[in-house]
């Protein structure tokens, strides 16, 4: 009887280390990746907020751009067995943060952070296809275009009905930077988590500030990069 077929690199559990290997070295190997993402925490901290600087001011507080760096650094160092897969989670994790903190701080998401992510991903699909999640690149250029379509295309339907724009062209480009990544499979699930994050800041800005609160705009890319990035690292919500 052939062995069972061992889990997808992508999945929540089989990146965890504990898969891969045991004992002493196990927790040696983690204690390493964690120590070494750490400290990768605190220049591409630093770099984030030096460009989100470039964009908005004043820019977040340095105290708070690296504890957020740091903590999705350790996060994807917890749950990534693989050197090669670690880093790959580096890059994306400080691209969609530096992302996310533009947005929220100019309401905007500039070309030139999302079509070099974009391309990152199309990129590691070719080069690295058994890393990343939807194999062979075809899902992933699907996942590109069907990203951006689908947003391009709710927000040009908004215009044409009220009048003024819902969804800019970034939060398309950003979904298909993430279709690119992730493939198509995933966008499903990267919408519905970034739905309900924005549902849930609404409703807690409207208990804090008032239900008049509620007719402001949201930066809606901050909530599409966590929904990318938890994804990445935690699988669909359903395979």
């Amino acid at each position: 009887m052939g062995q069972p077929a061992s889990p997808r690199p992508w999945t929540w559990t089989a990146r965890r280390i504990s898969p891969y290997c045991s004992g002493v070295t196990a927790q040696w190997n983690q204690i390493a990746w964690t120590a070494g993402a750490l400290a990768a925490a605190v220049p591409a901290g630093w770099v984030a907020r030096r460009i989100v600087r470039h964009y908005a001011e004043p820019p977040p507080p340095l105290a708070l751009t690296l504890a957020a760096t740091a903590a999705i650094f350790t996060w994807a160092a917890a749950v990534t067995p693989a050197v090669m897969v670690l880093a790959l989670s580096l890059v994306l994790g400080w691209m969609l943060l530096t992302l996310a903190l533009v947005d929220v701080r100019a309401f905007r998401l500039p070309d030139p952070l999302t079509l070099p992510l974009l391309a990152a991903g199309l990129v590691g699909a070719f080069l690295l296809p058994d890393l990343l999640p939807d194999p062979p690149l075809w899902n992933h250029l699907a996942g590109a275009a069907i990203g951006y379509g689908v947003l391009a295309a709710i927000g040009w339907a908004f215009w044409r009905v009220r009048g003024e724009e819902g969804l800019g062209l970034g939060d398309a480009k950003l979904l298909g930077a993430g279709g690119a990544w992730l493939g198509w499979r995933a966008l499903p699930s990267v919408l519905i988590i970034a739905c309900l994050l924005a549902f849930a800041l609404i409703a807690i800005r409207a208990a804090f500030q008032g239900p008049a609160s509620v007719r402001r705009r949201i930066a809606f890319g901050a909530p599409l990069c966590a929904a990318i990035w938890v994804v990445w690292l935690a699988g669909r919500l359903a395979t």
